[in-house]
């Protein structure tokens, strides 16, 4: 690039006012007259949870180089030539990026609080963990009952005569259900405490339920925080992306009129339009991440998230954006930019451990064993059957020698049996149920074991996240601020070109885009340290 001298340069930005707001400096000695000019694009762009920026450096509008005349040697006669002036351009608007950018969305808004409230009644997941507590509630019913006993009636319909065994039939009839009944009853009376042993037995079942309905509750409150988390971070991405976006938009418009009116060559306004390609990828790859994570809480929260609402589906326009968000059957809202630390230590949360849902349950499961143990153990004291029976008759009864005349003969009879032959089927099942209580034990501290490490796991991804986002929304973001405002001085004085400037304008989307990530790998560690203890309140209140 052509070095002009400072009195040549000089004098080619005194001569017109309009080209001395618009033209690129290059080594201009002494102050030359100033008008508000469009910032460069996302020079001040916010991101969400950010430090304090720097004071605010004046941005030129991106254009290309001036065209300089030509400066004659300093051995030649010839004076130096006039510059001829331009002509005037219209004083530019100041095009900053805007501090917020609204989201092109059409969708009620949603909490994360207002979606934790919605997922106890609406999760399907735990909806079916609820239903097995009506199940081991409705068995304890079962267990808690005696076992049945029988009533039974009988009556002789027919009868037929011999003379002789198995010949000589005669006296063949019908017998009316009048002339002949008989009842029986019959019932177990239980011994060994049985039916205490199976009472208790449900209630250990309904607690193992109940520890199950809070393990899929943990579960699926880590599912919905980081889903909605996800969204949050694509949401933030979007509105850094949205505001890159409307700020090269208006550089674009002022270096179209500038080419028109002459100013800059065509060329600058082609590789201007040929280097927002990335931008407008970072628009559509933000949107489409909000789009699948509210997908996500949506079907967490049990909705139909394929269905796109009227309104929304008449606002998508031609905007490709506003369609990628017309079917979200939500607008998540949240302040991304909480990021509390934790006041719990790690030893705390380790006493705690015995306490997480899934933990409970392995334990309350070897309280089952044991009270199933208990019940076939009492198997070993027999049950007895009882039985009794009343029978009326008033049909011919053979009874040649009595001196009376009989009208009906009534029986009363009574029985008792006792199972026999039962030793080994009880052995059997007395080993079957120790085994499964040592197995219940076994499973009991592997799961103590599965939690302490996941606690060591996400202990070390909470620190590695914590460090990492400190970084990242400390010294690393505020070291993109300083690069792109060094290229943004170098430009000033033509020691950087165009594209010098928007790849330092891309790092500081990269920064800005990193310290969005961090900080929800801060917040994803957080959900994970809460999930991991099964200790309630470490989660980020968002």
């Amino acid at each position: 690039m052509t070095r002009l001298q400072p009195a040549v340069l000089a004098a080619a930005l005194l001569a017109s006012t309009a080209l001395a707001s618009t033209a690129l400096a290059q080594g201009v000695v002494g102050p030359a007259p100033t008008r508000p000019v469009p910032a460069l694009p996302g020079a001040t762009a916010p991101v969400a949870g950010a430090p304090a920026p720097l004071p605010a450096v004046q941005a030129p509008v991106l254009q290309g180089p001036v065209v300089a005349p030509v400066v004659p040697d300093a051995t030649s006669p010839a004076a130096v030539p006039a510059v001829p002036t331009p002509r005037p351009l219209p004083p530019p608007r100041p095009t900053r990026a805007p501090s917020t950018m609204e989201v092109p969305i059409r969708a009620p808004a949603l909490t994360l609080a207002e979606a934790e409230t919605m997922l106890l009644d609406r999760n399907l997941a735990v909806v079916a963990a609820r239903r097995g507590v009506d199940i081991t509630r409705a068995q304890r019913l079962v267990a808690d009952t005696n076992p049945a006993g029988s009533v039974g009636y009988s009556q002789t319909t027919a009868q037929v005569n011999e003379r002789s065994r198995f010949s000589g039939y005669n006296g063949g009839r019908y017998i009316s259900p009048l002339n002949n009944a008989s009842v029986n009853l019959s019932f177990t009376i239980e011994r060994g405490g049985k039916r205490e042993l199976r009472r208790r037995l449900a209630d250990q079942n309904i607690s193992v339920a109940e520890a199950q309905v809070l393990d899929a509750l943990r579960g699926q409150l880590l599912a919905l925080r980081q889903a909605f988390i996800s969204a949050l971070q694509a949401r933030a991405n979007l509105q850094v992306a949205l505001a890159n976006r409307s700020s090269l938009n208006g550089t674009e418009g002022l270096l179209s009129r500038q080419v028109r009116d002459g100013a800059i060559p065509e060329s600058d306004l082609l590789r201007f339009q040929a280097s927002r390609l990335p931008f407008e990828q970072d628009v559509a790859n933000a949107a489409q991440a909000y789009a699948v994570a509210a997908a996500q809480v949506a079907a967490l929260l049990g909705q139909d998230a394929s269905r796109t609402s009227e309104a929304a589906a008449r606002g998508v326009g031609r905007d490709p954006v506003a369609a990628i968000l017309a079917g979200m059957p939500f607008d998540l809202r949240g302040d991304f930019t909480n990021t509390p630390p934790l006041d719990v230590t790690r030893e705390t949360l380790a006493d705690a451990l015995p306490n997480r849902p899934d933990v409970l349950v392995a334990s309350r499961n070897v309280n089952a064993a044991d009270a199933n143990s208990r019940l076939a153990e009492a198997a070993r004291s027999r049950d007895l059957s009882v039985s009794g029976s009343v029978t009326r008759t008033e049909l011919s009864q053979d009874l040649p020698e009595s001196s009376r005349r009989l009208r009906a003969n009534d029986t009363l009879g009574i029985g008792v049996s006792i199972p026999i032959f039962t030793s080994r089927i009880t052995e059997g099942n007395i080993a079957v149920a120790n085994a499964q209580r040592g197995q219940a034990q076994a499973q009991a501290q592997a799961a103590l074991a599965t939690a302490q490490a996941d606690l060591a796991v996400a202990w070390a991804t909470y620190v590695q996240s914590r460090a990492l986002l400190d970084l990242t929304t400390g010294a690393a973001l505020r070291r993109a601020e300083e690069a792109y405002r060094s290229t943004e001085a170098a430009y000033l004085a033509g020691g950087r070109t165009l594209l010098d400037t928007l790849d330092a304008l891309r790092t500081l989307n990269a920064t800005r885009v990193a310290a969005n990530a961090a900080r929800a790998a801060y917040l994803n560690a957080l959900a994970g340290l809460e999930q991991a203890t099964g200790v309630e309140g470490i989660a980020p209140r968002l």
